[in-house]
């Protein structure tokens, strides 16, 4: 659309500029607004008046937070220096009501007929795109804050199921914090609650440790008021934030000082304190701090360190209940676990080893006791399972046993076969195995073992010259299993010579089988050390034998018993073992045993 008419021509142009959808610009060598369009106007809230004759930069040109930028720092008058275009889009312009308005601009030289006239400058409201832009960084930066702290969560969740010990989990727990949460975090623990007693047991921090590990031990009592941030956050059961005004305050009792002790030791400008606590008690305080000047907590990090202190509350009392149970149960098991009888120079020992876990307190027993016709009895038994439940079902089959065995003077088997029946129809109790033996024989010897086995491992018969067997016969279905099931299985009874000075150990599984060993190994580790301790009296035996085998997870019971030398009877004095004649070879290979040939050797090799 061409005209010769130049007014037309210069009319035409107007138009287009005044109808442009984008503010235009037009400033001359100096960088003073010449022109502007209604758009420009419109996006900067400002009148021709208030635009034209004033310079770009000097008018518009802002900060964020207002203040004037720097005409060396660029924007769109560069193009008068370096007369090559430009564009951007991280400036800010003022507008009249004093509001920024962000911007994407374009800036090109003005030339008209061949000579520099200065610069247009085409920009558009980027309000809509930069606030998309923002938050979406914000979105991406929440979620990176999110995921860094649910990683964190994660793996206090883990350290705090990772040991029973509490001591060592807390240390633990504060190390988890330290740095991601704070400069340094402290934790004090409740040791009374009547008289309140606290003790800090453990400081971690970035800097040093040394100084910080002497910040542990013992604190004052709670005095009865004090503003104390670690005595409110554990009467309350709320987390309690320290501030630098706060901070400054003098203490006002000895746990306060203790508690400032950190700050003046390890530094700090802001802190929060937060209980460790269920619904039931309040165990200890933890404390997390910042030494920056500027430092502080948001809201967000409050929550998430009273939700880390909320769940070590709660592993606290899992541990502290657990701990219960385990004291009740082990006073239980010792209660049940009876003095054993002496008869006519038969020399017996017993142990009882709880499991290392509290959780794994519960079935294993031993028991001796003389019957009606003067036969001593040995018992080794297992109630399946490993809790308070299975201690107390221990407790009623051995009571069972005791009250069948005396009742009737009848072979191992039948006492088996009733005790079966009754655990199936008068009681609760799961599945046991047990050994029942009897030791009969004259005043003076010769004895013999008669025994029957109720899925149990095998009794073990040691020589005095150190060969070790163990005696596989009378192996019958559990107990609480045959009469349940009508299975019709039997036990059968079996017998074999104990000869002078013999050993005869029963003990429980777990003397000889872990999680990180099976029963094979264990049995024949048992053997060896069994056979290698064939001359030490019955309780260094006992002794020796689990320092060797060193047993760990389950609990474990052993009852042994000594057979004397040769015509050794009521007024007689026993040989020592050392001095007494070895045993007959007659005595070798008994019915019912698997005697092998294991040479003595008194070691401490581990198996």
């Amino acid at each position: 659309m061409r005209s010769t008419d130049g007014l037309l021509e210069i009319g035409f142009i107007r138009s287009v500029f005044d109808s442009l959808g984008a503010g235009v610009f037009v400033a001359d060598t100096t960088g003073r607004l010449t022109a502007c369009n209604p758009r420009a106007e419109q996006l900067l809230g400002r009148s021709q008046e208030q635009i034209l004759g004033r310079d770009l930069h000097d008018l518009l040109h802002r900060r964020r937070d207002g203040g004037a930028v720097p005409r060396s720092e660029g924007g769109p008058l560069t193009v008068l220096e370096s007369g090559r275009p430009a564009e951007g889009s991280e400036e800010l312009l003022l507008r009249g009501d004093g509001s920024l308005v962000p911007v994407i601009w374009a800036s090109t030289p003005l030339r008209h007929e061949g000579r520099f006239e200065g610069a247009v400058v085409v920009f558009h409201d980027f309000s809509l795109h930069r606030d998309a832009a923002d938050q979406t960084a914000a979105y991406l930066a929440a979620l990176e804050g999110l995921t860094a702290r649910l990683t964190m969560v994660a793996e206090v969740s883990t350290a705090l199921t990772s040991t029973l010990d509490t001591p060592e989990m807390l240390d633990r727990l504060a190390g988890l914090l330290v740095p991601d949460m704070g400069d340094w975090a402290a934790i004090d623990v409740r040791t009374a609650e009547q008289t309140g007693e606290l003790h800090r047991v453990t400081v971690r921090t970035i800097g040093d440790q040394e100084a910080a590990e002497a910040l542990k031990g013992p604190l004052p009592s709670w005095p009865e008021s004090t503003r104390s941030a670690a005595v409110q956050a554990l009467r309350s059961a709320e987390p309690v934030l320290l501030d630098a005004r706060s901070l400054a305050e003098e203490p006002d009792s000895p746990l306060a000082s203790a508690h400032r002790e950190l700050f003046d030791r390890l530094g700090g400008s802001c802190a929060v304190v937060v209980p460790l606590y269920t619904r039931r008690q309040v165990f200890g305080a933890l404390t997390v701090a910042r030494v920056a000047p500027d430092a502080s907590y948001s809201e967000a990090e409050v929550f998430v360190l009273s939700d880390i202190a909320r769940r070590a509350g709660l592993v606290m009392e899992a541990a502290e209940l657990s701990e219960q149970q385990r004291h009740v149960a082990e006073t239980m098991q010792r209660q049940l676990l009876t003095p054993l009888p002496q008869v006519d120079h038969l020399t017996m020992a017993a142990r009882y080893r709880p499991a290392e876990s509290a959780a794994e307190i519960g079935g294993d027993w031993y028991d001796s006791f003389l019957l009606s016709d003067g036969v001593l009895t040995m018992v080794i038994g297992d109630v399946v399972g490993h809790d308070l439940k299975a201690a107390a079902h221990m407790a009623e089959v051995r009571n069972m046993l005791r009250a069948l065995a005396w009742d009737r003077t009848e072979p191992p088997s039948l006492i088996m076969h009733r005790l079966d029946q009754a655990m199936t129809h008068t009681s609760d109790a799961p599945m046991a195995t047990c050994v029942f033996a009897r030791i009969e024989g004259p005043e003076g010897g010769p004895w013999q073992l008669r025994w029957v086995n109720a899925g149990h491992p095998p009794p073990l018969l040691v020589t005095a010259d150190g060969r070790a067997g163990f005696l596989e016969a009378g192996h019958g279905p559990l107990l609480g299993l045959n009469s349940a099931l009508h299975l019709g299985l039997t036990w059968p009874d079996a017998h074999t010579a104990l000869p002078p000075r013999s050993t005869l150990l029963l003990y429980t599984d777990g003397l000889v089988e872990s999680r990180t060993r099976d029963i094979e190994a264990g049995l024949d580790t048992l053997r060896r050390h069994a056979a290698a301790l064939a001359e030490r009296d019955v309780e260094d035996f006992l002794d020796e034998l689990l320092a060797r085998i060193d047993p760990s997870g389950d609990d474990v019971a052993l009852l042994v018993l000594r057979i004397p030398a040769a015509g050794v009877g009521a007024g007689d004095e026993e040989v020592p073992p050392q001095h007494a004649h070895s045993p007959a070879a007659s005595n070798r290979g008994a019915p019912g045993s698997r005697i092998e040939d294991t040479p003595v050797r008194d070691t401490s090799e581990p198996a």
